[in-house]
């Protein structure tokens, strides 16, 4: 994927997901089947990792690769990141720390919203400014999936909410 296709990529998938959302009733919102999160706490999550990959691309790059460096390898394709983010799911690899969310309130979620609407929207124009080669140059690390380059990173944010929307779904028994 090129750089304009990862912004329109990160806007749809984003707007679909916080679409959704805003469909749900109190009570969708807030179940949650055992051992999993509602879809309040979903929405949470995906702010809580969107928010580090804003950040960091808000950094100048030479900061990035100060304290991360610079690719050794090219950037895998957006399938590969995905098989890639499945087997380590599958080997059990879970969240952790600060990302996991705390119980949702259905009072927050119009705040919820608007913080994700926020972040992506930042990002986008943090990732409009960056050259096309420069995404494939500087990595930064993952929690689960190791170092990756910012345009991995950026398939990595576009694939992680439509895991969650459909973890969202499942959860509530609704068609995907």
């Amino acid at each position: 994927m090129n750089k304009q296709t990862i912004l329109e990529q990160l806007e749809i998938h984003h707007a679909e997901f916080q679409h959704l959302m805003r469909s749900f009733s109190e009570a969708d919102y807030l179940s949650a089947p055992e051992g999993k999160w509602s879809a309040g706490q979903q929405l949470d999550h995906i702010c809580r990792s969107v928010a580090p990959v804003n950040m960091a691309f808000g950094l100048p790059l030479f900061v990035l690769g100060w304290f991360f460096g610079k690719a050794n390898r090219p950037s895998r394709s957006y399938e590969a990141l995905v098989a890639k983010y499945k087997t380590k799911l599958a080997e059990g690899g879970r969240v952790g720390g600060r990302f996991i969310p705390p119980t949702a309130e259905w009072t927050e979620r119009e705040k919820l919203l608007r913080r994700l609407e926020l972040l992506v929207a930042a990002l986008g124009k943090k990732v409009a400014k960056v050259k096309e080669n420069q995404l494939d140059t500087y990595i930064l690390p993952h929690p689960l999936l190791g170092k990756l380059t910012l345009r991995e990173m950026l398939y990595f944010t576009i694939y992680h909410v439509q895991h969650h929307q459909s973890a969202v779904l499942l959860n509530l028994g609704k068609p995907n």
